[in-house]
């Protein structure tokens, strides 16, 4: 029987092993995904987001360690903490991140992650970072950049898909 329980300690898991298709099996047709990074975004795109991001560490240092799990029928909440390298600076970055889960029909439906953006831009990007990590000018320029990055990753696999199809 699938429980809240298994449905975060399995889509963290999965996370762990970079499996993207079976994290978003947890996720609702109409599931909502909230972080500081990408802002909001729902259904495909909400899977997509996970699709890139594992895709984009493959092979790399990145680890996931998870904890604190707690949950009832609706809801749900874990801790998990993100190592890995970022950028051309190669900059090493520890995130913490608190999610919070709604279930729906043995689904995600809302997905919030919470984490402090400054603290994360700082270990990112440095000096930069620490200058202009704090400014809602910086955090709408990050959501423009990541989203775009979103779109780009969609529009290759929709021409990955139509390439597949025709063959």
């Amino acid at each position: 029987m699938t429980t809240p329980k298994n449905i975060i300690q399995d889509f963290y898991e999965a996370f762990e092993q970079l499996d993207a298709e079976r994290m978003v099996e947890w996720y609702h047709t109409d599931v909502t995904f909230e972080d500081p990074a990408f802002g909001v975004l729902k259904g495909e795109t909400a899977k997509n987001m996970w699709r890139m991001l594992c895709s984009s560490q493959q092979g790399k240092d990145f680890t996931v360690v998870t904890s604190n799990f707690e949950y009832n029928e609706q809801h749900g909440k874990a801790r998990w903490e993100a190592y890995y390298t970022f950028g051309k600076k190669e900059r090493k970055v520890h995130n913490i991140i608190n999610a919070e889960f709604q279930f729906k029909d043995g689904k995600i439906i809302n997905h919030v992650d919470k984490f402090n953006l400054y603290k994360w831009v700082k270990k990112a990007l440095g000096f930069k970072g620490f200058l202009v990590g704090w400014t809602a000018y910086f955090k709408r320029k990050l959501n423009q950049k990541t989203q775009k990055q979103l779109s780009n990753f969609e529009k290759k696999l929709q021409n990955n898909h139509k390439k597949n199809t025709s063959d």
